[in-house]
């Protein structure tokens, strides 16, 4: 079986990415490849903790390939650290990246780009699915997702914090995507097929920073050290 990476951001569409490759058996996954925010030690984007993303590798029996990202980090510093990750891959046998794209063109043309001539191959397992039909197939088949990030313009903040389900997406605007592929939302992925365990969580405070609202999320075992959240960077692309 070929070699992927599988680029993982933590939230429900990578989360059930791997559970559909791993359905298929057409791969060998041989690792989680996520950029990590090197000055709060959080997640890109998703906004979590970084202890939460060793608990999910560690429920998906994977290895982290973390890409360190200094904030504030320019587009250009973000390609060059990705392509140094790349260059490792092709050179330790990896023949493609996984990703959980699900029907935004501009965001799959450019990883199509930059993987142009590396030797990877970008793939793409849940796209073109209508995202009403994942959603309910993602709920139905056991993932369990927290919305860590919303975009209060597109989504209340309230939701922040929340349970992906289906009593959520009942609650959503009209116009919101369900699995927030417009950038709505993002989420962390706790529980489902994908994990041997579940992921114990407990919510922390609620915070607004760039025009976006972050809910923290406490690692159960440390629900009582009331860490402040600190600041994440909401570029798309990272």
């Amino acid at each position: 079986m070929r070699k992927v990476l599988l680029s993982w951001s933590g939230g429900k569409d990578s989360a059930w990415s791997l559970h559909v490759l791993r359905q298929a058996r057409e791969f060998e996954i041989c690792g989680l490849l996520t950029t990590v925010n090197e000055e709060f030690r959080r997640v890109a984007i998703h906004g979590f903790r970084e202890e939460l993303l060793e608990r999910q590798a560690s429920a998906t029996g994977l290895p982290l390939w973390r890409v360190p990202l200094p904030f504030p980090c320019s587009n250009e510093e973000y390609e060059t650290r990705m392509a140094v990750v790349c260059r490792r891959a092709v050179r330790e046998g990896v023949q493609g990246i996984v990703f959980g794209d699900l029907f935004l063109e501009e965001i799959r043309a450019y990883r199509e780009a930059k993987l142009k001539g590396t030797g990877l191959e970008p793939l793409f397992p849940l796209w073109g699915i209508p995202t009403h039909s994942l959603a309910a197939e993602m709920i139905a088949g056991g993932l369990r997702a927290r919305l860590t990030c919303v975009d209060p313009r597109k989504v209340p903040a309230e939701l922040a914090g929340e349970e992906w389900n289906a009593s959520l997406l009942k609650r959503l605007p009209s116009g919101v995507d369900p699995c927030g592929e417009n950038g709505e939302f993002h989420s962390f992925a706790h529980a489902g097929p994908m994990f041997s365990e579940d992921i114990p969580i407990v919510a922390g405070e609620r915070v607004e920073r760039d025009g976006f609202v972050y809910a923290d999320l406490l690692p159960a075992l440390s629900a009582d050290r009331g860490h402040e959240l600190p600041h994440t960077g909401n570029d798309v692309l990272r």
